[in-house]
């Protein structure tokens, strides 16, 4: 049983927008967790529609939507391809408090993964040539070996972002913010976009409902 006030700042339930709200939380996690505070679990399905989740790191956000990137070829990228929906949860442990969303996904322009391709550490540009992402690996010495290939093709100038290689984007049609609270009475709220409207409500107010915990 957790008798511990919780850390908030202002009544959160009061918020009329979702985005300001995350970006408030966010800065707090960011100086509160110690690992990663941009780790979001990613949930998609597969072809017979079974739920695959996994751990990514949200690398750009803005108002339309939730950025994350990977190879095409990976077991997200295709089941994203197959089904272009997706939903994800960001779990911070020392504030106690979570933020679900979800929603159709698309692909980010080549301009946009190009800019942040050009900002990742040249390894981790040389392992997005060198990894097969999800497929199946004979060994350690043959990734390695792969990564020795890359980095003698680009021993000289700037490593250019692999066609493979792109970003996704969650264009969220749902957002809730759970803080916890003594006795499990915790406070949580869920922002919904109306569904009628251009983008299917993009751009229309959001709806907000206060839940029950």
């Amino acid at each position: 049983m957790n008798t511990q006030e919780p850390l908030t700042a202002g009544d959160f339930t009061a918020a009329d927008e979702p985005f300001a709200l995350f970006e408030a939380w966010f800065a707090e996690a960011q100086a509160s967790e110690p690992n990663d505070p941009h780790a979001m679990a990613l949930a998609t399905v597969d072809a017979d529609g079974l739920p695959d989740v996994r751990m990514v790191l949200l690398n750009a956000r803005d108002t339309r939507g939730f950025v994350f990137f990977t190879n095409t070829g990976s077991a997200k990228g295709q089941e994203i391809a197959a089904t272009p929906k997706a939903a994800a949860v960001f779990h911070w442990k020392s504030l106690r408090r979570q933020i679900r969303l979800r929603g159709p996904v698309e692909q980010v322009s080549d301009a946009e993964a190009d800019a942040y391709f050009a900002t990742r550490p040249r390894l981790s540009q040389i392992g997005a040539w060198a990894s097969q992402q999800s497929r199946p690996l004979e060994g350690r010495f043959a990734l390695e070996t792969a990564i020795a290939k890359v980095t003698a093709q680009y021993a000289l100038g700037s490593v250019p972002r692999p066609a493979h290689w792109t970003g996704f984007r969650i264009k969220p049609v749902q957002i809730e913010f759970w803080h916890d609270r003594p006795f499990r009475l915790h406070d949580r709220i869920v922002f919904r976009r109306p569904e009628e409207g251009p983008g299917g409500g993009e751009g229309l107010s959001w709806i907000k409902t206060r839940l029950y915990p």
